[in-house]
């Protein structure tokens, strides 16, 4: 298990369950203190103890989160990278735009588009006020920062994107036809796997997967933005 600093109580007692061998105690542990206040160190513990109870879906999830918070951090990739070749599952096949989006930390892109989109506006409105002659550095600022306002604003758009992908929890989960408990099986889906929601009904969800578009239930699939 990863040693993180914290002084959160619940992931410190995680951790000593883990070191004891309870990683029934400790993955239930880890998933409090994620669900309380989300973490990189609460993720990939989570992730570690569920997959090593031999939970798959569960443990890509948690690692998956915790990219989401942190795409810096190298260790979440490298477990991923590895669980994807132990159960024989690709990666989630993302958009040019949500490709994108993936660089930053969610909330960085908005900081990024507000922050470009003043300086825009700064540098075309200033020299008026202050009453100075526009220079022709003015305009190249301008310029760069409008295309990284535009580019931001598309990674946003990849961000929101992202949040309807998921991963499947259950392996055999069954893809049916129809969004009921008697629809046919149109194929099973392996933990671990991912799918996009395109909308939901009673309790289920319609997604698309590697295999085909079908409804799952809602209890099958966990979004990597944890929501």
């Amino acid at each position: 298990m990863a040693s993180y600093a914290t002084t959160n109580d619940v992931f410190t007692q995680g951790l000593k369950a883990a070191r004891n061998g309870d990683l029934v105690t400790a993955s239930t542990d880890f998933e409090s203190d994620a669900q309380h206040q989300p973490s990189v160190g609460a993720l990939l513990n989570l992730g570690l103890a569920e997959w090593q109870l031999g939970h798959a879906g569960p443990a890509m999830l948690a690692w998956e989160q915790a990219q989401w918070i942190d795409p810096f951090d190298p260790s979440a990739a490298q477990n991923l990278k590895f669980a994807r070749q132990i159960a024989q599952v690709n990666e989630p096949a993302y958009e040019w735009f949500e490709t994108a989006s993936t660089w930053l930390p969610p909330n960085a892109w908005v900081w990024l588009a507000g922050g470009s989109l003043w300086l825009v506006v700064g540098i075309l409105t200033l020299p008026a006020v202050l009453r100075i002659k526009k220079a022709g550095w003015h305009q190249t600022v301008a310029a760069l920062g409008l295309g990284v306002f535009l580019f931001s604003i598309t990674a946003n758009v990849g961000v929101v994107s992202r949040t309807h992908l998921g991963i499947v929890l259950r392996k055999n989960t069954p893809l049916l036809l129809t969004p009921t408990r008697e629809g046919e099986v149109i194929s099973t889906l392996t933990a671990g796997e991912s799918a996009r929601r395109l909308r939901t009904r009673n309790g289920y969800l319609f997604v698309r997967t590697a295999y085909g578009t079908g409804w799952i239930s809602q209890k099958n699939l966990g979004f990597i933005n944890g929501r």
